[in-house]
């Protein structure tokens, strides 16, 4: 567990903050000292528990709800945001949804909300949160080793969103580079989460499956991706921008 305060000083908006990987990076981010936005789509009591977590460990956090996949609700997020910080360093675009389901059976409707969630959402975050990001600040997208793993035609749809949001990191890169803004992706594989939970802990086969992926031989966890994030969100990572970075624990391998 880090000790530094390497980002004390800094103001953090963490989408998706409230469960999973997204807690595992607000938690993380506070611990180095960044006072974290911890947004919800709907569930405050998870995010109001991030918040709790990261004040016991000496940390500053505030909650944040509004669910996504709404039009205007990058607008809505940064008004309520606006309210608690006058600026911005970090913005970790982590929210998003999945979707396994065969090519002919996708409907437009989940389609829509798949990609409202996953690429219009951090879209429209990182262009009218770039008003408010301080130059020399970071914006890091969570995205996933699917993107560029072998085909899985049954994930098809999600895997498009990631792709659309890897072209969106490396153009958005070249935009605020001027300023001095990183903007990277960071991909995690199989991550032992509650959303993967119902799969990858349904049996001892099942784990052992995923774990066999990584050339670690073991099953991620959003401390891994949490790590992974603080480091391109520090100083260190200064230099390093337009970047996908593969934190699938070596699955592409």
């Amino acid at each position: 567990m880090s000790t530094l305060k390497r980002l004390e000083g800094r103001t953090a908006l963490v989408t998706g903050g409230s469960r999973g990987i997204g807690r595992g990076i607000a938690e993380r981010l506070g611990r180095d000292g960044a006072r974290v936005g911890v947004h919800y789509g709907s569930n405050e009591v998870a995010a109001k528990e991030v918040v709790a977590a990261i004040a016991a460990a000496g940390g500053s956090a505030f909650t944040l709800g509004q669910e996504l996949s709404a039009p205007g609700a990058a607008e809505a997020l940064w008004e309520e945001f606006d309210r608690h910080a006058d600026g911005l360093d970090i913005l970790v675009n982590n929210a998003g949804i999945g979707a396994s389901e065969p090519f002919e059976s996708i409907g437009e409707d989940d389609f829509d909300r798949l990609f409202a969630v996953n690429v219009r959402a951090p879209f429209f975050l990182a262009q009218q949160g770039a008003r408010r990001l301080r130059d020399g600040g970071r914006i890091i997208n969570i995205s996933t080793g699917l993107a560029h793993a072998a085909a899985m035609p049954e994930l098809i749809a999600y895997a498009m969103s990631k792709g659309a949001l890897e072209v969106f990191t490396r153009d958005l890169s070249k935009t605020l580079g001027p300023r001095g803004i990183t903007v990277n992706s960071v991909a995690p594989g199989i991550v032992d989460t509650d959303v993967n939970a119902s799969w990858l802990r349904a049996s001892d086969e099942a784990w052992a499956g995923a774990a066999a992926l990584s050339a670690l031989g073991r099953v991620g966890t959003p401390q891994d991706i949490a790590d992974v994030v603080a480091f391109v969100a520090s100083d260190d990572a200064r230099w390093v921008t337009g970047h996908w970075i593969d934190a699938t624990g070596g699955s592409l391998s």
